[in-house]
């Protein structure tokens, strides 16, 4: 079991390139745990797919066009596009044996207090069931829709305001509960290693 550190834009752009539709049953859940970053061949097409921002932003440290940073399990990635720049914080988990992704996030801050982006779980889940998520052992929160299933996974919309994020700042994992095609119930753990800092690099960045 490993987390792999996503590669930039790869979950927000998929959404962005028009492909999403409503979401179809599917099948096939793993376990996983931490790894290295794997830079994507897409990135360019993927950041020239992301929105262009509506105001201009400070250049990247060095005058560099594209920035990728690792924070334990987290990954903080920026492409500077003209005056502008997209900046976001991610994790992908894989399977250890096969090597195939089980769980990816990524996660843009529109504003200091608040995180939005986009959770992908593996085929195979009661789509009707929608996702739970908590952190730690805190109180659940209520369930989310799961929005589309692409080819790299189906697709759940997330955002944080800020108590949660405060909350997750200090927490050590945010469980992700499922349930599975053939009515069990499933879990996967989002390791929050390194989330603050790389929290902290990303709305630094994004300014």
């Amino acid at each position: 079991m490993m987390t792999r550190l996503l590669s930039p834009w790869l979950l927000l752009s998929l959404l962005a390139t028009g492909t999403a539709a409503a979401a179809t049953p599917a099948t096939g859940v793993g376990a996983t745990a931490p790894s290295r970053p794997k830079e994507s061949r897409l990135e360019l097409r993927l950041a020239q797919a992301a929105p262009q921002p509506a105001a201009p932003a400070s250049s990247l440290p060095g005058g560099a066009s594209s920035l990728q940073e690792t924070y334990q399990d987290w990954q903080v990635a920026c492409v500077q596009q003209g005056a502008g720049k997209h900046c976001a914080l991610s994790q992908q988990q894989s399977d250890s044996k096969s090597q195939q992704r089980v769980l990816s996030i990524e996660l843009s801050m529109p504003r200091p207090d608040k995180a939005e982006g986009v959770l992908i779980l593996p085929f195979g889940l009661a789509l009707d069931k929608g996702v739970i998520l908590q952190v730690d052992d805190g109180a659940p929160a209520p369930a989310i829709r799961f929005r589309t299933c692409l080819p790299v996974g189906c697709v759940v919309p997330i955002a944080f305001e800020a108590p949660t994020l405060a909350a997750i700042r200090k927490a050590g994992v945010i469980k992700v509960k499922v349930v599975a095609d053939n009515g069990s119930d499933a879990a996967f753990s989002i390791s929050l290693k390194g989330f603050a800092g790389a929290l902290e690099r990303t709305v630094a960045l994004a300014r």
